[in-house]
């Protein structure tokens, strides 16, 4: 163990390092040490380190990786030598040293690691939302202009759009959102918002389907689209009720309109919910 007393600064082993530095590093950069007591550069390095990530006071974290401890790791990110250094910042690594480099140049390090100018302009864009929110929407779009691969801005817009009952372009910008167990459970929720408000353009309301329905009991047609509206109101339990018995009275719907407005039904709960693994293995039986 390092023996650190920061606040900001851990010990990481191999069976802590997914949950603290790659899910971690979604929120803030997280900076890896991968040190051993027995290395005189690493004993020098590390209070520099530490100081230095103590005093931006928690903008950036630094986990200490032992590689005595930890030769999995080590040979997982080609640690040929140490103190070796690498940041981490969205689950992946960004920037990295190797040996001891004067406190300058750590301190040159670790500013690199700071908010972008799209990452200003996508904070702006959520404190403005509620107050001008045509300024919010330019702001994103801003954002996206100046890194097309900021997946918070693309999130961001999205979640925007939707709200304000927009779905063009919508399913296009999360898309390009493929990296990290959160955001990917973000981007799929939101598609499915936009997929299912597209499927129900035109249909009415609730009541207005529910009435479609009294009026043609047979139809399996109404039922689908009484679920996909029931859907959009996040009442997920009728919903999925109303397109399977869609699907039980036209199997050809079934295969078709009602297994994709389901999956994305599954979507907007999360793949592993419950309710989720229910129907799924539902609509399973009933299409095979």
């Amino acid at each position: 163990m390092s023996g650190s007393t920061s606040a900001y600064t851990f010990d990481v082993s191999e069976s802590e390092f997914e949950h603290k530095v790659l899910a971690a590093s979604w929120e803030r950069p997280v900076v890896v040490d991968f040190w051993a007591p027995w290395c005189g550069p690493c004993r020098s390095l590390g209070p520099i380190l530490e100081r230095a990530v103590a005093a931006r006071e928690g903008a950036v974290l630094l986990a200490k990786v032992d590689i005595d401890q930890a030769q999995a790791l080590a040979a997982r990110f080609r640690i040929e030598s140490i103190p070796a250094v690498i940041a981490f910042k969205d689950g992946r690594p960004t920037r990295e040293f190797v040996g001891v480099i004067p406190e300058q140049q750590i301190n040159s390090f670790l500013d690199l690691l700071g908010p972008s100018e799209s990452d200003h302009l996508v904070k702006q864009a959520q404190e403005l939302a509620s107050a001008d929110p045509a300024a919010a929407e330019q702001l994103l779009r801003q954002a996206l202009e100046r890194d097309p691969k900021h997946e918070e801005a693309r999130l961001a817009l999205a979640e925007f759009l939707l709200k304000q009952g927009k779905t063009e372009g919508v399913v296009d910008l999360l898309d390009a959102v493929t990296s990290g167990e959160e955001r990917g459970e973000r981007a799929r929720r939101l598609t499915a918002e936009a997929v299912l408000r597209e499927k129900t353009s035109g249909l009415g309301d609730v009541s207005a389907a529910r009435a479609r329905v009294s009026a043609e009991p047979a139809s399996a047609r109404r039922r689908y689209e009484l679920g996909c509206l029931l859907a959009v109101q996040a009442d997920y339990v009728a919903a999925l009720e109303e397109l399977l018995a869609a699907g039980e009275a036209d199997p050809q719907l079934a295969a078709g309109p009602v297994r994709e407005a389901m999956v994305q039904v599954f979507h907007a709960l999360g793949d592993q919910h419950p309710l989720a693994n229910d129907y799924r293995a539902r609509l399973s039986r009933l299409l095979y």
